[in-house]
């Protein structure tokens, strides 16, 4: 911010700053109590455009690696999608800023 000397013009000038959104990583976790058919469902059903054979393979990654990110981006979306997952019976790890 510049300011001039009393009895002269005074300018302020703004200084512009970009912050990128935040965004988050929604990732689901292996347990003992799901099977692959409700993840399947539940993943076609909460997360846009997800495909079937897209979600059997999150699925298989859960169960052979114990977590999967199934979803990626604005914080905001990312609560939603993991506080449905979560709401359906997903055992879900905790958001993940990215």
């Amino acid at each position: 911010m510049t300011i001039s000397s009393p009895g002269s013009t005074s300018l302020l000038e703004r200084e512009r700053t970009t912050q990128r959104y935040p965004q988050a990583r929604v990732i689901v976790l292996d347990d003992d109590v799901n099977t692959f058919q409700h993840v399947v469902d539940c993943l076609r059903r909460i997360i846009p455009g997800m495909s079937e054979d897209k979600a059997w393979d999150l699925a298989n990654r859960v169960d052979s690696q114990g977590a999967a990110e199934v979803w990626s981006g604005p914080l905001e979306q990312a609560e939603l999608y993991h506080q449905q997952l979560s709401g359906e019976g997903l055992t879900m790890a905790p958001l993940e800023r990215c």
